[in-house]
């Protein structure tokens, strides 16, 4: 499913990295933990996490995650944004807790 059908879907803010929002996207992982992410995401997942740092944009890059999702109405750093825009990796907000938007997630890709 493409990124720009998920942010429809579940109301997503586009924060940045507009030039990725073709990107598809192939499950979720959540995780507040960069190591984890490193170990355990897979290539074309959406990343779920609180994490606002430009860390998180080098570990999704690393890992060829499709986007970020930070929950909680948590806004990235502005370093953040800028290392997304240049590594063409959406970020995009929800005012949802981790709980809840992981559910919508599951649930909307579960239909492909």
């Amino acid at each position: 499913m493409k990124i720009t059908d998920i942010i429809s879907a579940l109301d997503l803010k586009v924060i940045s990295g507009n030039n990725g929002l073709s990107n598809e996207a192939s499950g979720g992982y959540v995780s507040d933990l960069l190591s984890d992410v490193i170990g355990n995401a897979k290539e074309g997942q959406i990343w779920i996490t609180l994490q606002t740092h430009q860390n998180i944009i080098a570990v999704a890059s690393l890992k060829d995650i499709s986007a970020i999702i930070i929950v909680k109405g948590f806004i990235p750093e502005t370093d953040t944004i800028e290392k997304s825009n240049a590594e063409n990796i959406p970020v995009l907000g929800t005012d949802q807790d981790t709980f809840n938007i992981t559910g919508h997630l599951f649930e909307l890709l579960k239909k492909e």
